[in-house]
């Protein structure tokens, strides 16, 4: 069996999922009290349909979690999210000069590629104000994935490059921490301003759809739906060349000038 690189093996054994159950417990115990409230009220009641009612909704319960923890598993443990090989043939990390990486407080990604990849000049900026800084799991996240010392903070409407300064610019489950539709134009905007003439935009996203509305229920809300990512890239002049799936939960979106 071929070896993986030491990056990717890291990537198999962490388990970002367990970060997942960390950051969403309160949720899953709240859902597992009420699971079992229903299930034991249903011996209360002398209502046939009642009773089966209350054991239907307590077992869909049980069942939405163990498929959001599944749904998150394939995503994030066993797909190509933070490898980056649906890449190859699209951009040659070894040959490019400069590039910039952004994420929202949640970083698995910048030291693999600097052991990858140790000529490529990268630059980690995290998202500044993201829903996640104040988050409680957070702390328990950069130990983990410890923050690249080199990271630097950026608003998204200001990015402190040069013009067309950059080859690749990388953005991982991270863009939707831009509220603001206007914000995520002017991201788009200076990411535009900065790229080189043939440079690519990479963003891995996940899409509020049908299939993340059936695994992760309301949890779905906390994305964009593709129809809103489209309006931003077009407004701001940016062409996306390929739509490509990553796994059912997330679409790889590659964009040029």
């Amino acid at each position: 069996m071929k070896a993986c690189p030491k990056y990717l093996k890291n990537y198999r054994y962490m388990k970002i999922t367990k970060l997942v159950i960390l950051f969403n417990y309160q949720k899953i115990v709240l859902g597992l009290i009420v699971s079992v409230l229903l299930f034991v009220l249903s011996f209360w009641i002398n209502s046939g349909s009642a009773v089966l009612l209350l054991r239907i909704l307590s077992g869909l319960i049980i069942l939405n979690i163990i498929a959001s923890l599944a749904a998150s598993y394939v995503l994030y443990d066993q797909s190509d999210l933070y490898e980056l090989k649906n890449l190859k043939g699209v951009v040659d990390f070894k040959k490019i000069e400069n590039a910039i990486l952004v994420h929202a407080s949640f970083d698995p990604l910048s030291k693999g590629l600097e052991e990858k990849y140790p000529n490529l000049n990268l630059t980690v900026c995290d998202i500044f104000g993201n829903r996640h800084e104040h988050e409680k799991g957070i702390e328990t996240s950069k130990k983990v994935f410890p923050p690249n010392p080199k990271e630097i903070k950026i608003v998204p409407s200001q990015l402190p490059f040069e013009d067309q300064s950059q080859d690749v610019i990388l953005a991982i489950t991270a863009l939707h921490e831009i509220l603001d539709h206007e914000q995520r134009v002017l991201f788009f905007k200076e990411a535009k301003r900065v790229l080189k003439n043939d440079g690519l935009i990479i963003v891995s996203e996940q899409f509020r759809d049908v299939t993340n509305f059936i695994f992760f229920n309301i949890g779905a809300f906390h994305f964009l739906s593709q129809k809103q990512w489209k309006k931003a890239i077009s407004s701001a002049g940016l062409s996306v060349i390929s739509n490509q799936k990553i796994t059912p939960f997330a679409t790889m979106l590659i964009m040029e000038k």
